[in-house]
This record gives C-alpha cells, sequence and structure tokens, in this order.
C-alpha cells in the first residue's frame, strides 16, 4: 500500500509483543487516514484502537487549516462528535434510567412527555425512539425558526408519522431530541448534569462536555465555515437545531477527545463481553441489557438492521468495512467522527475528522469502510 506524506504526525505503539500486532502491521493502519489527508477530503485526523487491551494511536494533519490559522491535531484535540452523541450520551442514559426502573423500554413515551398525548404519537414507544423506528421524520427545522427546546417539543408532538410506528426504520434526529427531553422529564437533571454524574465521572472522561468554554477553544478542531459568525465554527455545535436548542441536546452537541470515547466503547465491550460496564450496575442485569442493545431492534426490511440506537452489520448507514465480526456495532456522526466496536475480536476504534472544515460536499464513507477495513485485515492476520 502506497505511503503519503502528513504534516505533525504522531503515533504511538504498544511494545511489539505477542499479543500486539507487528510493526509492519502497526504502520499499515493509518494508510487509509493518511491517504485522505494527502488528497485533502480531510484536514486531519485522530484515531485511537484498542485491540485485546493493547492501544494503537494516531494524530496526523491539521485541526484547524484554514488562511488565517493552521493548528495541528494533537491526540488531545477536542472534536464536535454530533451525531455520535446519541450513542454515547442519550442511549447509555435512557439504559441507565431503565436500569434503575424509572422507566420500560416499551412504555409509550407519551407516558413523560404530555406533548405526545395525541392520535398515533401516543404509541410511540421508547424503544421506537431508540430504533428509529417511531415514524417521526429524520429531522425538524427548529433553527429557522428561532424555536425554544418547548416550543421544538410542542411541533414534534403535531407532526405527521412517515410510518406507523415499528413498521419501518427512518434514521431520526427528532426522536432523540425526543429523549434528551425524556431524560430531563424523568431525572430532573438537565442532559449535561446527567451525563456529567451517571456516565463522565464514572469513565474518568474528563475531557468530554456540551458548550465548550472559551478556554478550551484553542484546543478544538474547527469545523465549517459558517456566514453568520463570519468565522469557522470552533467549540460552537456544528448541528443547526442543537445550536438554537442551546447547544445541549439529545442527538448532537458532545465535544470529546478520541481517548474519552475509547473509554466509552471499551466500558461496552467489557459489559457486552460479560463484565463491569463501570455505569451500569448490577453486572448481571446490565450484560443483559447490553447485549440487548445490540440485537436488532428493526423490521426485517432490506439494509435495516438498527439496534437501540447502534448500527448494526447489514444496516445501509454500516461503515464497518465488510471484515468485522457479525458482532460488530458502531455509529458516525455528520462532523466526520465514529465509534465502532467488535466483542468478538475484543476490538474498539475510534476516528474523529472534521471533514466538513473544506467543506460539507465531502464524503467519507469509503475513507470510514477503508480504515475499518485495514485494522480488521491486519488482526485477522495476527490471528492466523
Amino acid at each position: 500500500m502506497k505511503s503519503f506524506p502528513v504534516a505533525n504526525e504522531q503515533i504511538d505503539y504498544p511494545a511489539v509483543t505477542e499479543a500486539a500486532l507487528q510493526h509492519e502491521a502497526q504502520e499499515q493502519l493509518w494508510q487509509p487516514l493518511r491517504q485522505a489527508i494527502h488528497e485533502r477530503i480531510l484536514p486531519g485526523a485522530v484515531a485511537v484502537i484498542s485491540y485485546r487491551g493493547q492501544l494503537y494511536r494516531y494524530a496526523g494533519g491539521w485541526a484547524t487549516d484554514t488562511p488565517a490559522l493552521r493548528l495541528p491535531a494533537t491526540f488531545d484535540t477536542i472534536y464536535d462528535c454530533a451525531s455520535l452523541t446519541k450513542v454515547t450520551v442519550t442511549l447509555p442514559l435512557i439504559l441507565i434510567l431503565a436500569q434503575q426502573g424509572r422507566l420500560s423500554l416499551d412504555d409509550p413515551a407519551s407516558n413523560y412527555v404530555p406533548e405526545l398525548q395525541h392520535g398515533v404519537h401516543a404509541t410511540i414507544t421508547i424503544r421506537q425512539l431508540l430504533a428509529h423506528t417511531s415514524g417521526l421524520p429524520a429531522i425538524v427545522d427548529c433553527y429557522s425558526h428561532s424555536w425554544t427546546m418547548e416550543e421544538a417539543i410542542q411541533h414534534i408532538g403535531q407532526l405527521e408519522l412517515q410510518s406507523v410506528p415499528g413498521s419501518a426504520r427512518a434514521y431520526s434526529d427528532t426522536g432523540f431530541i425526543l429523549l434528551g427531553w425524556l431524560f430531563q422529564q424523568i431525572s430532573g437533571m438537565s442532559l449535561d448534569e446527567g451525563v456529567q454524574k451517571l456516565l463522565w465521572q464514572p469513565l474518568h472522561m474528563n475531557n468530554s462536555m456540551f458548550c465548550p468554554p472559551s478556554s478550551l477553544v484553542a484546543n478544538i478542531a474547527s469545523t465549517e465555515y459558517d456566514a453568520a459568525h463570519a468565522d469557522w465554527l470552533r467549540g460552537i455545535v456544528h448541528d443547526e437545531n442543537a445550536r438554537q436548542l442551546g447547544g445541549i441536546v439529545g442527538h448532537a452537541g458532545l465535544f470529546a477527545t478520541a481517548n474519552d470515547l475509547l473509554r466509552y466503547g471499551q466500558s461496552w465491550l467489557t459489559g457486552v463481553n460479560g463484565d463491569d460496564c463501570a455505569w451500569l450496575a448490577p453486572v448481571q442485569q446490565s450484560i443483559r441489557l447490553l447485549r440487548s442493545a445490540i440485537q436488532r431492534q428493526t423490521p426485517a426490511l432490506p439494509q435495516t438492521h438498527r439496534g437501540l440506537g447502534w448500527v448494526l452489520e447489514g444496516d445501509e448507514a454500516d461503515v464497518s468495512g465488510g471484515l468485522l465480526s457479525s458482532t460488530a456495532f458502531g455509529h458516525t456522526g455528520f462532523t466526520g467522527t465514529s465509534l465502532y466496536i467488535d466483542p468478538e475480536l475484543e476490538l474498539v476504534m475510534v476516528l474523529l475528522t472534521n471533514r466538513v472544515h473544506y467543506g460539507r460536499q465531502h464524503s467519507i464513507q469509503q475513507v470510514r469502510r477503508d480504515f475499518h477495513r485495514t485494522i480488521a485485515a491486519s488482526i485477522r492476520a495476527h490471528m492466523k
């Protein structure tokens, strides 16, 4: 595989032992990222891989690359994680409430959100919201209308459903906006307060946040140029609806480092594989709940294979690359982020980029597939 020169590279490998990938395989891991950076599909990337407890880390290129400012991507760069918020904030908070007996996943969401207590909306369950089978449309335009969260929830309760709840899968930010609101109604905590107490503190995710303070802006990767700000967004959430609704929302708004997301991914890996996941207890009940979350929750339709929040093998949004095991699950974010976990291979992969920095016309779906495929190929060769 051809090598491409990339500025500012940092690479951190474990010592070459029987448990670790050999040096040649380690070097191959980053080639899809190097090529994408070289071709200016991406300004830069930070990736962290955990394979059987061995850590492999990469940072290269730029976190900000504008005519006025160039800053390197580093292991500590904070990225706007976009829709990773769904599975790294909202999903675990809902599962915690389920574990505590404060809700059932098959409860109608209208039990907790009165705005849904009309017509067919009243039948939408929490499970369907998590699995994107609620029938709600993908997006509701809060931004153009300058709605508050309360106004957005009121409007969602009046939307025409696109399908009968439970009959189809349609990826929906709208459903996760509702789930974030639902968590607040049940817990009495805001989304950021809840995730800080219930998830980030137990996992020591010290560089994860909503609405980053100005003191951290220098360490945050820039996303897209925004005409209203006359600058590239840095530390301001890229998603327009999340921005309008205050930056702390169930579908987007998380800022985090690759190392923090790796800790979260490792908690799922250990939990699914039968050990303590640190934020969900007791252990035996948490194992059952986590394993159920990565089982198919969607109807048997072509290219429709979702768990609770997570994308499973065979879904149209799956970018696992074709060489991971059938147990693998993951998710992506619009800004260029992804998290994939393979319990069978004992593998967690975090990829953080700001692919919208040069304009949102750049797709990195193939880059994601190539990245995951290269890692899986190296691991399968190591296992022989």
